[in-house]
């Protein structure tokens, strides 16, 4: 828990876990206000969860929602009366700690000076100088009552927005990538990062964390070791994007102004798609390798299995990694297989899609393994329901003769892959297309409205494997057009569809699949070295001991060997890309 304490009363902090309120009653805290409202993201416990966790500690909690970037004087009102109701000192929280801090700086707004207030924050980590002209319009009112104030004497003045020519939105792996291409580039372009968590994980090894070969801790970096040097790394959350005036709206309201916008900010783990499962995960043997806390809680079911059933899933695309759900379930058999249990555990694999994996050429070294291992395909079967208690998990079958049928099976271990989508506020935004995706051209990654906005990674609308590989070759693209659309110039840089999912089919040995738009193959090196349709334990040593090396060390500082973008020496001009090059100074919406 990262506690800031503001006032006597009063300390903030990022997301709380329900196990952390044991902790926060032993510091001598007695209340909990909960400004985060539920459903903002796929690891936040819900507000009940908060609420249950706290009253078992002997705390005192208040839920008092907030929307991020709108918060509003009721929501003021709220959260003072919170102070004033619950038992003092009290933690307040929300996704970073931004809200909680803007709510009380508001409260004390003809209390204290704005300069004081303004200087306590600052001091506690929390930047809100873009609050200033509301505070200020607070201070000339005179608040008398909770809720009853009169009307300033004058309408607040509209704070000065700060201008970046870059501002990119996510801190993964295709926002900080993209900023250090633009560096290569560009050495002394002025970017900004907007990225409220601390720390940055290596998401494509926690298949191996579940598998019992890294452990969870390998896969962990603090940001503020990522970030590219001379790029300002601004911690706060993304509410919203306002392309028509070229500006973002950070969750305390603050507006951040651009000339050229790139949105990375990942995509949403639907948990709440299938019933049950928040509520079971991480115990009663269900797990999911797509969560950095449960990985391990995938191998610890894995190591300890030693008959009964196995329950794989994957849902409908799009998702991160279509290999992924298969590759947890290839490493359990193989330990199995060693224990010499397998024969004992019955193995199954509900796929919602109809098919193994997406390119034909690399299903026949894959069927082999679930021959090997004995696995029951089912295919067309979404997972909707888990009931962890009862040890039962429910998914809708479809044939395509007539209506889905509900089918209920048993389990003793369960992986769940879950539905995943577009973030609610990429999703709610204009930049979004009909799906809530980022929708970019699939060769610039331009944005198809607004030609100075790019998008990459899990949030953009390529029609493309949602992998790290993919955004190690569209960051380059990405890179290099932003920096064209700077200069008046049309995109030029292209990106063919690369993704690469390294199926992991047996501890110590890889299927490297390879390959671009239309599922066709796509190879980085020759067949020759490295043939990808077979198992190899060349791309066992390459995702083992390389990939990580090259993800941190290479990928993220803009290192571009094997992933330099194609630039065409011509190519006809779209409506975004015309109007890139028309804007100059200030970029405006395309035609």
């Amino acid at each position: 828990m990262d506690i800031k304490k503001i006032a006597p009363d009063l300390s903030v902090c990022p997301q709380l876990k329900p196990q952390d309120l044991a902790v926060a009653a032993a510091l001598g805290f007695r209340a909990i206000i909960i400004n985060r409202p539920d459903g903002e993201a796929s690891d936040q416990p819900s507000h009940a969860e908060i609420e249950e966790a706290a009253r078992s500690a002997g705390l005192a909690v208040r839920y008092v929602p907030v929307v991020s970037g709108k918060v509003t004087d009721a929501d003021v009102i709220a959260f003072d009366q919170a102070m004033h109701d619950l038992p003092a000192p009290a933690l307040a929280f929300c996704r970073t700690g931004t809200r909680s801090a803007t709510l009380w700086a508001l409260c004390q707004a003809g209390h204290l000076s704005t300069q004081a207030i303004l200087k306590t924050t600052a001091e506690a980590g929390y930047d809100l100088t873009g609050l200033k002209p509301r505070l200020e319009a607070r201070e000339n009112t005179e608040i008398n009552n909770v809720g009853h104030a009169a009307s300033p004497a004058a309408p607040p003045v509209a704070a000065p927005v700060v201008t970046y020519e870059v501002l990119i939105v996510g801190g993964g792996a295709g926002g900080i990538a993209a900023a250090a291409s633009i560096l290569r580039r560009r050495p002394d372009a002025d970017i900004a990062i907007i990225e409220p968590r601390q720390e940055h994980y290596y998401q494509p090894g926690w298949t191996l964390v579940g598998g019992g070969v890294f452990k969870r801790e390998e896969t962990e970096r603090k940001m503020a070791g990522l970030i590219p040097k001379g790029v300002k790394w601004i911690k706060a959350a993304c509410a919203a994007f306002e392309p028509e005036r070229n500006q973002v709206a950070l969750e305390d309201g603050e507006r951040i102004g651009y000339k050229m916008l790139i949105a990375a900010p990942g995509l949403k783990l639907h948990w709440d798609g299938i019933e049950g499962l928040k509520q079971t995960l991480g115990r009663n043997g269900v797990t999911s390798n797509y969560l950095f806390d449960m990985a391990p809680y995938t191998w610890e079911l894995v190591s300890s299995l030693r008959s009964g059933r196995a329950l794989f899933s994957q849902p409908p695309m799009p998702i991160k990694c279509a290999g992924a759900p298969q590759k947890a379930m290839y490493l359990a058999c193989d330990h199995w297989r060693r224990r010499g249990v397998l024969n004992e555990i019955d193995v199954s694999f509900h796929n919602a899609g109809g098919a193994l994996f997406g390119v034909k050429e690399y299903i026949p070294a894959l069927m082999e393994y679930v021959d090997r291992y004995g696995i029951d395909l089912c295919f067309n079967e979404t997972l909707v329901a888990v009931d962890g208690d009862e040890k039962m998990a429910t998914f809708k079958v479809t044939t395509g003769e007539g209506e889905p049928t509900i089918v209920t099976r048993e389990f003793d271990m369960i992986h769940v892959c879950p539905p995943q989508t577009a973030l609610d506020f990429v999703a709610n935004s204009p930049l979004a297309n009909e799906a809530g995706w980022v929708d970019v051209d699939g060769e610039t990654l331009q944005h198809t409205q607004y030609g100075n906005v790019f998008g990459l990674g899990d949030g953009a609308s390529t029609p493309n494997a949602k992998t790290a590989a993919a955004v190690r070759k569209q960051a380059p693209v990405v890179a290099h057009n932003v920096l064209c659309a700077l200069d008046g110039k049309a995109p030029m840089a292209v990106y063919n569809g690369y993704g690469s999912c390294p199926l992991t089919v047996e501890r110590g040995k890889i299927v490297l699949a390879e390959f671009a738009y239309g599922g066709k193959l796509d190879p980085s090196v020759p067949k020759w070295l490295l043939n990808g349709e077979k198992p190899t334990r060349l791309a066992w040593f390459l995702k083992e001991k390389m990939l990580p090396a090259i993800y941190f060390e290479m990928m993220l500082k803009g290192g571009e060997t094997l992933a330099k973008p194609k630039v065409l020496s011509h190519r006809p001009l779209s409506h975004e890309a015309q109007s890139a090059c028309d804007f100059k100074d200030r970029p405006t919406k395309a035609a």
